[in-house]
């Protein structure tokens, strides 16, 4: 039987039930249900709304209820509306009126927003513990590839040379940035709804900072009709993990370029790799492709949510319902992503010398050579017309910028000497990029102590 069945004469149809239920999704809160719960009783106690021996005989029981669904000598009832009802129903059953009284002071509007914040909270800070092992094992990697020169894109042509380490590095602040976006997410979700009642509050004299302090909130909603109302921080959440899941998605893009035999810069362990059912000499990428595909699963909960929300009046609405289903399932894909990029990242073999082979071609120090000029006195935009003209002639010659005559040098600018060789060499062509941010060992190493720095800092 429904717990709001006194205004009803007839039982909800079958089929109507299944669909208002949300037990099928909701049940992972039922440790932050029974939590808040105990917070709830407890301060019923304290303040004198339910006799104290009652709240003391709810919250011992709500602990053995919980003990029993972590031990599985409670199941679940399937049939049951929601994972609070199931609670209050089991609760109920076993402490009769004294059960009843457990729900004094409280609507089921504010006790839903309670749990899906104490819930996500809990599992935003599982992923920003997670994105923070990533740019630690990130910056493992790139501490051993300071030296590994590889050739730097845009448009996906190769364009000036990088490293290994700086590359990485590129990925290290997007991380960052999503931790610091999961933190400022976390902050406006650490606001306690409970004693909002359904909308209006309530006319018992509860004491909404007690609970607040007992769940570790930092502070109480200000507003009843926001505080039930209010799914901000789920939109909010994913559109954080959004940004994760993109980075993640863009990493995976070149993985999975790097991976193949045209390009290999690297080559996945075999734990995270497939073959092909009809042709053995497969290894395939699936792992790093799955990731980039779930990219579109995250984004396509955000506009769950948002559609969800644009149009609802004040206060709750039983639309609200969705946002668990979009809001839970981000938070497993993400963390399932987390957990197997990581390893994969870490297991990955690079070679080396594919990847300064590959920076070694498409005339990737043309930069540098026009750069040569204008340090000796050439206007830029002149020594890049020269260059170029360099760049055309080694086309038509079928050789490169290193192996280009010096005559052919002079021929363009008569400023050219033996010393340009040395200034379009790749390590030269590295070294010398050491403004702040750049690609170069020591500018590098600079970036690495910001990073360490800065991990320390966010904790």
């Amino acid at each position: 039987m429904k717990m709001w069945t006194g205004r009803f004469s007839k039982e909800l149809d079958k089929k109507t039930n299944d669909f208002n239920s949300s037990i099928s999704f909701d049940h992972v809160m039922f440790r932050v249900d029974i939590e808040g719960s105990i917070a709830h009783a407890t301060m019923l106690g304290k303040q004198g709304i339910i006799p104290q021996n009652d709240a003391d005989s709810i919250v011992a029981e709500l602990k053995k209820i919980s003990e029993d669904l972590e031990n599985g000598s409670l199941e679940f009832d399937w049939n049951a509306e929601d994972i609070h009802m199931f609670v209050e129903q089991v609760l109920t059953e076993r402490l009769g009126d004294v059960g009843k009284r457990l729900h004094t002071g409280r609507s089921r509007n504010d006790q839903v927003a309670l749990d899906n914040k104490m819930y996500l909270k809990i599992q935003t800070q599982e992923i920003r513990a997670l994105v923070k092992e990533l740019v630690n094992a990130l910056v493992t990697k790139a501490e051993k590839h300071t030296l590994t020169i590889m050739p730097g894109y845009t448009h996906m042509q190769i364009a000036q040379p990088v490293t290994y380490a700086h590359h990485l590095l590129a990925y290290v602040q997007m991380f960052l940035r999503d931790i610091e976006r999961l933190d400022d997410c976390y902050k406006r979700m650490d606001v306690m709804p409970l004693g909002s009642g359904a909308l209006a509050s309530t006319t018992y004299p509860i004491d909404r900072q007690l609970v607040c302090d007992m769940l570790g909130f930092r502070e109480i909603t200000q507003n009843s009709l926001d505080g039930v109302s209010d799914r901000d921080y789920c939109i909010e959440l994913n559109s954080a993990l959004s940004l994760v899941m993109t980075h993640l998605s863009r990493f995976c893009e070149e993985v999975i370029t790097w991976c193949t035999s045209e390009v290999k810069f690297v080559e996945l362990d075999d734990a995270f790799a497939t073959g092909s059912s009809i042709m053995p000499q497969k290894k395939n990428p699936d792992i790093a492709e799955l990731i980039r595909g779930k990219t579109g699963r995250v984004n396509g909960n955000m506009i769950t949510l948002l559609t969800m929300m644009k149009g609802l009046p004040l206060a709750y609405n039983k639309d609200m319902q969705e946002d668990k289903q979009a809001i839970f399932d981000s938070v497993e894909t993400v963390k399932l992503c987390l957990k197997t990029f990581i390893p994969m990242f870490e297991t990955m073999n690079e070679n080396t010398q594919k990847m300064r082979a590959a920076a070694a071609k498409g005339f990737i120090n043309a930069t540098d050579c026009a750069d040569y000029l204008t340090k000796k006195g050439v206007p830029f935009r002149d020594a890049y017309k020269c260059t170029g003209q360099l760049v055309a002639l080694c086309i038509q010659k079928n050789c490169t910028l290193e192996t280009l005559p010096l005559e052919d040098y002079k021929a363009a600018n008569e400023i050219f000497d033996e010393d340009i060789y040395k200034a379009i060499d790749l390590q030269t062509c590295v070294e010398q990029r050491k403004a702040a941010g750049g690609p170069a060992p020591e500018a590098v190493a600079v970036q690495l102590e910001w990073v360490k720095a800065k991990l320390d800092q966010l904790g």
